[in-house]
């Protein structure tokens, strides 16, 4: 099974338009993501982009860019494109990087990476525990309830499971077994799967959800998710998030 790390980044962002372009530290937010993967030692990275000036950005960094079009919906769809115009292996195993995730730990990256190679399912992602009733009620923290082999039965915005004696007397904090885990958007994909994925029918439950993973449950796909102790530092979505990783990449430098 080689080892990919794979990294979309599209220019048109939303909120932050031109996002993997900004400078962090003097370089390309682009370039401190591309830097993290390469510090995983994969077999190779791949930055999957709609953008010339992007694919500039990295011309220096032993990459492979891999031109998309732009019109592609998901970073997800974003992989699957890379997955047949680079004719990846079926069993190729490819972490998503998300390209404004520059602070994600390589240890993250490794547990994936490690629940692919050891579980059947073609996606692997990472959970951690919900401590704290607003982080619960949140909708913005995503959760997950995992079968009795760690596999993903079902994604929520709202708190799942349901204490229901608990929640009925009291929703400012959770019982000592709430059991909650809130999802980690850092997945791992078997390349053959990644490939099919752009044909998955759309799911009713995604729609309601707006939660892309419960298309692939919706299909009958498994999903391996492995539980840590700790979240992911936050990426960059904001001016405010470019000041902060900035200053986290100092700390780092200079500790």
């Amino acid at each position: 099974m080689d080892f990919r790390i794979a990294i979309p980044a599209r220019y048109a962002a939303t909120r932050l338009p031109g996002k993997p372009l900004r400078l962090i530290a003097g370089e390309p937010l682009i370039v401190h993501t591309v830097r993290r993967a390469l510090a995983c030692a994969p077999d190779e990275v791949i930055v999957a982009t709609d953008h010339e000036g992007i694919a500039e950005a990295v011309s220096g960094l032993p990459v492979t860019v891999c031109m998309t079009p732009a019109g592609l919906a998901t970073g997800s769809d974003r992989l699957a494109w890379c997955a047949r115009e680079l004719a990846w292996a079926d069993g190729d195993a490819i972490i998503n990087l998300q390209g404004d995730e520059p602070l994600v730990p390589e240890s993250a990256i490794a547990r994936v990476l490690a629940t692919l190679r050891e579980d059947e399912a073609p996606v692997a992602t990472l959970a951690t525990p919900i401590l704290d009733a607003d982080e619960a009620f949140n909708p913005n923290a995503v959760k997950v309830v995992r079968d009795g082999r760690g596999r993903a039965l079902y994604f929520s915005r709202a708190p799942i499971p349901w204490q229901r004696d608990a929640f009925a007397a009291d929703r400012t904090r959770l019982p000592a077994d709430a059991g909650l885990l809130r999802h980690l958007g850092l997945y791992g994909y078997r390349a053959g799967f990644l490939r099919a994925f752009p044909e998955l029918p759309a799911s009713a439950l995604e729609q309601a959800e707006a939660l892309e993973q419960l298309r692939i449950l919706a299909a009958g796909h498994a999903i391996a998710v492995a539980v840590v102790d700790e979240p992911l530092p936050p990426g960059v979505d904001s001016e405010a998030d470019i000041a902060a990783v900035e200053a986290r990449l100092a700390a780092k430098e200079n500790p």
